[in-house]
């Protein structure tokens, strides 16, 4: 990395660019100097001949980054940069949000595991009947059940903490398999049937990659348990949605809560909307704030004026 100049331009291209640009001249520690040079909403309002360092919404970004020719470093404001990444162009240092998505994903997985171990629709429903039905409704406690997470990063091991409170195993899978720190047992990608064999209810973390691609299909959903509820959290290209729905319909697996699709929004005509055992959430699992992705970029910005490597790199060549 070449020697930086003592003033740090920075392009913000981003639904919240204003919000961003508060928070970063807020928090910018002195006496580094800073210059916003732009701060927009959409591609077409920005210069990409003033660009040089960049955050910005990956979406947003891959309309018009083939046209920055000098780039030098982008931090996205997301965890996940598939936009970018599968673009040719990669003569610059990407960077992704991380450490801030933990506390968010353990409310949004355990908020619907809980839900349907303690049958709270059931309980619902029959406070709402006239007459109103006094029943123990049948439960099913997550402590002694395996929690399965596709992928072993910092998001999913921050679930860890809260599912061993319930004296839940955790099981993993991930590319290596290699064993990771809170994980009873973490199995490599070769063997996705046997991971899902031994969990109770599993949550799609997995990147969106080549590797990852249609790899939740009808033997991986036909190996899960009739009680098991499926999370995904992750990405939805992950996912085979007709292989998923016979598995509902089949009653080969209890529920799916889904927060990401390969469409998005989710068209109005799709059937997971209808569906009786699907709940459907906006990609709104995990939504950094601009003061959390301020932080970040700063922290990097300091990284990159002092010529250190900065965190949270992506590997165009792994795509992650």
């Amino acid at each position: 990395m070449s020697i930086q100049s003592p003033t740090l331009n920075v392009s913000i291209l981003s639904k919240d660019a204003s919000a961003l640009a508060e928070e970063i001249a807020n928090a910018w520690p002195q006496p580094h100097a800073l210059n916003i040079c732009q701060a927009v909403t959409t591609s077409e309002q920005i210069n990409p001949d003033e660009v040089e360092v960049l955050l910005a919404d990956p979406n947003l970004a891959a309309k018009v980054i083939d046209q920055c020719t000098g780039l030098k470093w982008c931090q996205s404001t997301w965890a996940g940069n598939a936009p970018l990444l599968n673009l040719d162009k990669s003569d610059y240092i990407l960077t992704g949000v991380k450490g801030v998505f933990g506390k968010l994903m353990r409310e949004y997985v355990f908020a619907y595991l809980l839900q349907y171990a303690r049958n709270i629709s059931a309980f619902a429903h029959n406070q709402n009947h006239q007459p109103p039905i006094w029943e123990e409704s049948p439960r099913a406690p997550l402590t002694g059940k395996t929690l399965g997470i596709l992928g072993a990063g910092s998001i999913a091991q921050a679930l860890i903490p809260v599912a061993k409170s319930f004296e839940m195993k955790v099981i993993g899978l991930s590319r290596s398999g290699q064993a990771v720190d809170g994980f009873d047992s973490v199995y490599a990608a070769t063997g996705l049937l046997k991971f899902a064999q031994k969990a109770d209810h599993v949550v799609n973390l997995m990147p969106d990659t080549p590797a990852t691609t249609g790899v939740l299909n009808q033997a991986f959903f036909n190996a899960l348990k009739p009680h098991s509820v499926f999370i995904n959290a992750g990405r939805g290209s992950a996912i085979i949605e007709g292989a998923l729905l016979n598995a509902l319909d089949n009653g080969t697996l209890q529920a799916a809560v889904l927060d990401v699709f390969t469409q998005e929004p989710l068209p109005e005509k799709h059937p997971f909307w209808t569906h009786p055992k699907v709940v459907v959430t906006a990609h709104t699992a995990a939504v950094s704030t601009p003061e959390d992705v301020a932080s970040v970029f700063i922290t990097n910005a300091m990284r990159y004026m002092a010529n250190e490597p900065l965190h949270y790199q992506f590997d165009f060549n792994k795509g992650y």
